[in-house]
């Protein structure tokens, strides 16, 4: 008896926990740039991407820290697209403008020499706001996105 029951609660637990949605454990790549403007223009939001490289742990910190809980907060559904670019990588990709690139030309058409960087682009592929270089202090780092998040919101064209 005590058997079946504990069956029966477990397969409740068990189909609660498949129910649940997974964490994403990054950022999605910033591979068709085009296609994510027109995404952040139908939602009148900026563009937000993490320029990074394989092993560099200030990099890990930004988006363990920073952007992964932001973009878990349903509340930045409504503020910004976020996007992660590797500095080092050749692996194909499209521009702002849809011209076919690679994200380590990108980064390079970008200035971006130092991980992490975290630049903020209008939906026409202009910059919304200062970029954010390195992790600087981490106790105001938070404060900094949102202050960069909300200076390129505002320079967003009115619809």
């Amino acid at each position: 008896m005590r058997t079946k029951l504990f069956v029966r609660l477990f397969s409740i637990l068990a189909c609660f926990l498949l129910a649940l949605p997974v964490a994403a454990d990054t950022l999605k790549e910033g591979s068709d740039l085009q296609a994510d403007a027109r995404l952040a223009d139908s939602k009148h939001v900026p563009v937000l991407i993490l320029f990074m490289a394989p092993g560099c742990h200030y990099c890990e910190r930004v988006l363990n820290e920073f952007l992964l809980p932001m973009q878990r907060n349903h509340e930045y559904d409504s503020k910004v697209l976020m996007r992660q670019i590797d500095i080092t990588s050749d692996a194909p990709m499209k521009d702002f403008k849809g011209n076919a690139t690679t994200e380590r030309a990108f980064a390079a058409a970008n200035k971006v020499r130092v991980t992490p960087t975290v630049k903020f682009f209008l939906p026409s592929g202009e910059e919304g706001a200062d970029k954010i270089v390195g992790l600087l202090t981490a106790d105001f780092y938070g404060g900094y996105l949102d202050n960069a998040i909300d200076e390129a919101r505002q320079k967003l064209p009115r619809h």
